[in-house]
């Protein structure tokens, strides 16, 4: 490769890192037409890069071909196409049996290749196939002791039959491990904080989550910050002092025979992955998962929400289109699609917008009960007012705000689910929901998601759950840590949980 080639390549690959995708594709490209012959292994290494930056763009059919092509060219590492192909049938098309199938054509070129085999567990984790999540885990484990994320994985899928001390304490190893980064040391609180709070050691399981939090928020990356709650507050004042003006032209569903979106909005940890699967098991639903499509187009009409009234018309009718071909790429057939991303609450003025007639169905659930499965789950630290629990209370107070302001501009559109009120009554709940819809119930319905059915969530730790009701109330294990939380959100919580409801903690 001559000189001005290697210029060349150093300047895509520096386009990459910029998160420039277009230039950088653009410049790959450029580089692959004035590729040499006799040095096709690094061309193939190039080919790798760009494909990579297909996927990160969103570009699903033509990364996968690039990615063949990389392999055919002889790359030197092939198994890490395979993973990355696995990585968008999975993320970007839904195919989850091709990703399979990919992740287990990079391990029969090296059966060692953790990274395909952490990926493959976490499949099978939201495939609900659990016991080949724990294998695979198990194998990455025997073969890398200290790959902390599998063990923490493996140590939240611990059946209850399962005596929990041996691996309390070799969590606990692993938490004094040299080698464990700050990133590893929280998955690991949070997964000894999971384990001993299913066995109901509370008060151990609350120090657990309060130094998985801590540990986290020690690592936030300085691009991210922590939690500013006079942002919060004025973005919230941005949304609802921005008028909302239907503009975008909405074809009749009878003219259009793509399926339609259906909104799953709220705080996390409220139901929406319960009211999806719901929905979802409706022959006629489609379960789309946390679609980041707005808060996507949303940074596209930056400064976001201000611009929103000037945005023209044809690209809010760009936009709409974009969006329901892809619901229609992703589940052809259906006739409505979930998108279930729960802070797209932040976005109904967008979303109405785009879809004046579109129906929000919004999950609720007692505050203190929110607050705390929140402050248990490891988020993405982007959502960085989740790792304190003051924080949590402050982003819970004002996503009340705005949605009491949605409320009064939507009105009927709004439908809110109670959480609560389902797991107590989910035959009456449920029929109520679908009949929205125009869709007939059947008590089938109600059966836990069957193992092949897929379950994404925003969070680490991927879990599926039956319909049970020891989630409802959970707050009461924990009324002392809680007292602070509690007084804080007096106003906003039903006046039987004003007093701490019922229960003791356990210390």
């Amino acid at each position: 490769m001559n000189e001005l080639l290697e210029l060349l390549l150093a300047n895509a690959r520096a386009l990459g890192r910029q998160g420039r995708l277009p230039e950088a594709m653009a410049a790959y490209a450029d580089v692959l037409r004035n590729w040499p012959e006799g040095v096709q292994s690094t061309a193939a290494s190039a080919l790798f890069e760009l494909a990579t930056l297909q996927r990160r763009a969103g570009m699903a059919d033509v990364a996968l071909d690039t990615y063949s092509r990389a392999i055919a060219g002889g790359l030197s590492s092939p198994e890490e196409a395979y993973l990355h192909r696995g990585l968008i049938f999975t993320d970007l098309l839904r195919d989850h049996a091709a990703a399979e199938r990919e992740l287990q054509a990079a391990l029969r070129l090296n059966e060692r290749y953790v990274p395909a085999l952490h990926n493959l567990g976490n499949l099978y984790e939201d495939l609900g196939r659990l016991e080949e999540a724990r294998a695979a885990y198990a194998r990455i484990l025997a073969l890398d002791g200290t790959w902390f994320e599998a063990l923490g994985r493996f140590a939240m899928l611990l059946p209850l039959s399962v005596p929990e001390h041996d691996m309390v304490r070799r969590l606990r190893g692993a938490l004094v491990n040299p080698r464990a980064r700050e990133g590893d040391r929280a998955g690991l609180w949070f997964a000894l904080g999971h384990l001993l709070d299913v066995r109901q050691r509370y008060g151990e399981a609350f120090e657990a989550y309060r130094e998985a939090n801590a540990t986290s928020r020690a690592s936030v990356p300085p691009q991210i910050g922590t939690y500013d709650r006079q942002r919060q507050e004025d973005l919230i004042s941005s949304l609802i002092q921005v008028p909302f003006v239907p503009r975008a032209r909405e074809t009749h569903k009878a003219q259009d025979t793509r399926p339609q979106p259906v909104f799953i909005c709220g705080m996390f940890r409220s139901g929406s992955t319960l009211t999806e699967q719901l929905l979802a098991s409706h022959p006629e639903v489609g379960g789309g998962g946390e679609l980041a499509f707005f808060p996507r187009l949303a940074a596209e009409f930056a400064p976001f929400p201000d611009s929103l009234p000037h945005v023209p018309e044809a690209r809010l009718e760009s936009a709409r289109e974009a969006y329901l071909s892809m619901l229609a790429r992703l589940f052809p057939g259906k006739a409505w699609v979930i998108d279930k991303r729960p802070d797209n609450f932040l976005y109904l003025g967008l979303i109405k917008t785009l879809f004046p007639r579109a129906k929000i169905i919004h999950t609720v659930r007692a505050p203190l009960d929110n607050c705390l499965s929140i402050f248990f789950l490891h988020l993405d630290q982007s959502m960085s007012y989740a790792l304190d629990l003051m924080d949590i209370g402050h982003y819970y107070r004002q996503y009340r705000r705005l949605m009491a302001h949605w409320q009064t501009q939507f009105g009927a559109d709004i439908i809110d689910f109670d959480y609560d009120e389902f797991v107590h009554d989910p035959a009456e709940s449920g029929a109520r929901l679908l009949k929205l819809l125009g869709l007939q119930w059947d008590d089938r319905y109600l059966s836990r998601p069957a193992s092949g059915r897929v379950v994404r969530t925003a969070s680490v730790w991927q879990v599926r759950e039956p319909i049970y009701t020891q989630a409802s109330g959970r707050a009461s294990h924990y009324s002392a840590q809680l007292a602070q939380l509690r007084a804080y959100l007096a106003d906003l919580m039903p006046v039987t949980l004003r007093g701490g409801g019922s229960g003791a903690t356990n210390s």
